[in-house]
């Protein structure tokens, strides 16, 4: 599993299954001093991503606290968006009120009254300032690579203004994570800093850390009510397996994993308390082409691929009919995104066409001899395909790809690499290929800013943590993507997202395989109050920013 950053967020998925009772022994509780089941005023919460390195700082997308999620429950946002309801008002959280102004260029904040950090100093609108400034003065930390500009304060009010309308990136200014500047502006490099004794606003403090297991412990001085959950031991498990296993014994209480035939491995070993609810937004998981490495700069190779791709045996074998399949040339979720689809795509459905395929590649210089591709100067087509090891149900999808691309001649491998090896990597541009999901958000928007936006683009070598990770450049998308973006008028965004559609359809910068989830496993055991479809109060994934408000809501089930 991953998160999914929101982008972070956001947001995250899964991978097929082999053995399953295999990997109880590293990663698992029981093999390394982990909790004991059912322990009074305990949440067992985990995910599939192996050995964890000490660090957590909030802002860094490979830290321990974004990869478990435990970042959420020490660090607040200013405001809590809710990720299946975007279009909804946000809930007042460190501001208790904030306006946006001249289009989205300017926005005033109004700070809590309250709030304390952990280590007993007064949270103050001087934290919101410095965290801004921070930010703006640290482009890696800046992952949404927000425009600031003017950031002042007043009293306990802070304005912010930005050189263009954020009008597509509200939740994301708004759930920032504020950190004291009591602590931070000591800190020499705030990009690198592992920061292992985080302090935060949030009903959480961190008790304990192993590179299996942390252990956060509610604080009596939390600002809001205390929360009924008193521990949270989140276990890093070394694959699917082993956390799958582990959700179907109960020791683990809560995860968002890929777990094939869940039914019968899952649900049906405690059919009253495991529960699931799989949300989705308008996100995607999908292949991503590094476009800066040939071949995979010409679009005519991205879309014969798009051709053979076959996402039934991916929805079917990989995905287990867990997430929606994509239909859409477009690459946008239905039936959620169909008020969004440009009129040349209404009822335009992907389908696997190896004729069309070799069509072309031929119009495009190809020769396919004896089974082998040759691009048009006559080198064999490889590609390397890459996935985190134990990501099961993306392996699975590599390996049909693998198979599907073989068809037009295509040799291809599958490489695993650790979880911190690949986010590197994806960031980086040091890859072929990789399944790797997009951000979600109200619109199709945020998912195409992700693949396509030019403003994100850093050489191959240099770490593009926002988006764009397969190097991909359009002056049409970039110029698009803002034209939505700053827009004061619905016809304008309309105008701008066909435009982006027309790009993804025949540029190909990534190949959507599957509706993104935001979703997870839990268990109504020991706790009560999850959200569900009845009650969508947030995303149920434990790696959402929506995850504290989740956690608040919970109550003993007796």
């Amino acid at each position: 599993m991953r998160t999914t950053a929101r982008t972070t967020t956001a947001t995250a998925v899964a991978l097929a299954a082999t053995a399953l009772l295999a990997g109880c022994t590293a990663g698992a509780p029981g093999a390394g001093g982990g909790p004991a089941k059912g322990d009074k005023g305990v949440l067992t919460v985990g995910m599939p991503n192996g050995p964890q390195t000490d660090n957590s700082n909030p802002f860094l997308g490979t830290s321990a606290g974004a990869s478990l999620g435990y970042r959420h429950m020490i660090y607040e946002p200013l405001v809590m968006v809710n990720g299946v309801r975007p279009a909804e008002e946000g809930k007042p959280w460190l501001a208790s009120e904030w306006k946006w102004a001249d289009n989205y260029r300017k926005l005033t904040l109004t700070v809590q009254d309250g709030p304390t950090w952990s280590d007993g100093k007064e949270f103050s609108a001087k934290d919101v300032e410095f965290t801004f400034r921070l930010l703006k003065e640290n482009e890696a930390l800046n992952t949404n690579a927000i425009p600031y500009d003017g950031i002042s304060r007043e009293g306990d009010t802070v304005e912010l203004t930005f050189s263009e309308s954020q009008f597509v990136n509200q939740s994301k200014i708004l759930t920032t994570f504020v950190v004291p500047e009591h602590v931070w502006s000591k800190v020499k490099n705030p990009e690198t800093w592992p920061n292992k004794k985080p302090v935060g606003t949030g009903p959480y403090t961190l008790k304990s850390f192993t590179p299996q297991t942390i252990t956060l412990t509610a604080r009596d001085t939390y600002w809001q009510d205390k929360p009924k959950v008193e521990e949270l031991r989140y276990t890093s498990y070394n694959d699917n397996n082993a956390q799958t296993t582990a959700l179907a014994n109960g020791t683990c209480e809560w995860s968002f994993v890929f777990t094939p035939d869940y039914e019968k491995i899952y649900v049906a070993k405690d059919p009253e308390h495991h529960k699931l609810w799989f949300p989705s937004g308008l996100g995607v998981h999908g292949l991503w082409f590094n476009t800066a490495k040939k071949p995979f700069d010409d679009p005519a190779l991205r879309r014969a691929i798009n051709h053979v791709v076959d996402r039934e045996a991916i929805h079917v074998r990989a995905q287990a009919t867990l997430y929606p399949e994509i239909e859409s040339v477009t690459g946008i979720p239905l039936p959620a995104g169909e008020p969004f689809i440009a009129p040349e795509y209404k009822g335009e459905k992907l389908k696997v066409d190896v004729e069309a395929a070799k069509k072309e590649l031929k119009e495009a210089g190809y020769t396919l001899n004896g089974g082998v591709l040759k691009d048009p100067s006559g080198k064999p087509v490889t590609m390397t395909l890459t996935d985190p090891a134990g990501w099961s149900d993306y392996l699975t999808g590599l390996s049909i790809i693998k198979d599907n691309v073989k068809k037009i001649g295509i040799e291809a491998k599958v490489k695993t690499q650790t979880v911190d090896a690949w986010t590197t990597a994806m960031n980086e541009g040091d890859f072929d290929a990789s399944l790797h999901w997009t951000n979600s958000g109200a619109t199709p928007y945020d998912m195409y800013q992700h693949v396509m936006d030019g403003e994100l683009y850093q050489p191959v070598g240099k770490a593009s943590p926002g988006g764009n990770f397969g190097r991909f450049r359009d002056e049409a998308a970039t110029k698009a993507l803002k034209e939505y973006a700053n827009a004061g008028d619905e016809g304008t965004r309309t105008e701008a997202l066909n435009e982006l559609q027309r790009i993804m359809v025949e540029e190909v910068p990534l190949i959507a395989t599957a509706a993104a989830p935001i979703g997870a496993e839990y268990s109504t055991r020991n706790w009560v109050g999850w959200p569900s479809e009845s009650d969508p109060y947030a995303p149920p994934q434990p790696t959402q920013p929506n995850s504290l408000d989740v956690v608040l809501h919970l109550r003993p089930a007796s």
